[in-house]
């Protein structure tokens, strides 16, 4: 989630950057200033913890072993281990 939010605030300071006429260096400096400033204050602090988190390689054995004996299409079978092994390398 943070990850998700920093490329957004990065995206947009790059935007921001390419938007800024060049004669206004004063102005883009002190935008850049401001900009990072509340980028620092968006990313600061801990990251929040996922507990009960897997590797992708735990995720998958386990998902693998709950879905053992299942009568169903490959199909079927590809997309919910790929939503199982989403959902336990998040914690869920």
């Amino acid at each position: 989630m943070i990850k998700i939010f920093s490329s957004f605030a990065v995206a947009g300071l790059m935007a921001g950057m390419l938007a800024i006429p060049a004669q206004a260096q004063g102005t883009m400096d002190r935008v850049e200033r401001s900009m990072e400033r509340g980028l620092k204050r968006a990313t600061a602090g801990q990251a929040a913890p996922l507990t009960g988190s897997m590797t992708q390689a735990q995720a998958r054995k386990a998902c693998q072993q709950e879905m053992a004996g299942t009568r169903e299409s490959k199909a079927a079978l590809r997309k919910k281990m790929t939503t199982c092994v989403n959902g336990k390398m998040q914690g869920n």
